[in-house]
C-alpha cells in the first residue's frame, strides 16, 4: 500500500469509527445516560480531588457527552478555577478561557458553547471527551487535533484526562506518531491511569 493509500485508509477507518462510536452515545436511553453519568461523576469527582488541580479545563457536552458543568461548578467556591477550549483557528492551538456558571455563553464554528470573553488561563489537568479509546490509552476525537496541538505545545503539559463511556472502548484507534495517551481515562467503571503504554485500573 502506497503512503497516500495508506493515510486515506487510516482516515476511513477512524471516521467510520468515530461515527459508529458517536451513534452509539447518542443512542443511550435518557435514563441509562443519566446513570452511567453519576457513575463517571463519582469516579472523576475522587480523580479530580486527588489530583487537585488550580486550574482545570473541561468541555462543554457536545453530542451526548458526559456533562461535568456540576462537578465542576461545585469547586469553584473552593478556589478552583475553570476553563473551557476555545479554537482560535485551524492551525493553532486552543485557548483556554476562564468560565463560571455566570459567563455569557456563545456558540463556536462548531455550534459547542465557549465563553464569549474572560480571562486566558493556563489550566493544570483537561478533562478530554472521548468518543474513543483503547487499550494504550489513546483517544479519539473529533479528527481536528487541536488537542494534540494544544497538549504538544504545553511545558509542562497539563494533566490529560480522557473521559467517556465504556462503550467508547475499542481494541486500536490506530494512533499515528502525533496522538498523545492519556494520563488517565475515566468511564462508569472507574478511574484508570495510563503507564508505559497500557491502562492500569487505579
Amino acid at each position: 500500500m502506497t503512503d497516500s493509500a495508506a493515510i486515506t485508509d487510516l482516515r476511513a477507518y477512524r471516521s467510520a469509527l468515530r461515527s459508529r462510536l458517536i451513534a452509539a452515545r447518542e443512542a443511550l436511553p435518557a435514563a441509562e445516560h443519566a446513570r452511567l453519568s453519576q457513575a463517571i461523576e463519582r469516579h472523576l469527582a475522587d480523580l479530580v480531588d486527588a489530583t487537585s488541580p488550580r486550574i482545570l479545563a473541561f468541555c462543554w457536552p457536545f453530542r451526548a457527552e458526559f456533562d461535568a458543568r456540576s462537578l465542576v461548578a461545585a469547586r469553584l467556591p473552593h478556589g478552583l478555577r475553570a476553563c473551557l477550549p476555545v479554537v482560535m483557528d485551524s492551525n493553532s492551538p486552543l485557548e483556554f478561557r476562564e468560565w463560571t456558571p455566570h459567563s455569557e455563553m456563545i456558540e463556536d464554528r462548531y455550534g459547542i458553547h465557549v465563553p464569549a470573553r474572560g480571562d486566558v488561563l493556563r489550566p493544570d489537568a483537561i478533562l478530554m471527551p472521548l468518543n474513543g479509546f483503547d487499550g494504550a490509552g489513546y483517544r479519539l476525537g473529533y479528527g481536528g487535533g487541536y488537542f494534540d496541538r494544544s497538549l504538544a505545545g504545553m511545558n509542562p503539559r497539563p494533566l490529560a484526562i480522557g473521559v467517556g463511556f465504556e462503550l467508547a472502548r475499542v481494541d486500536t484507534i490506530r494512533p499515528q506518531a502525533h496522538d498523545l495517551p492519556m494520563d488517565f481515562i475515566v468511564t462508569e467503571a472507574g478511574a484508570i491511569a495510563v503507564a508505559n503504554g497500557k491502562l492500569k485500573q487505579r
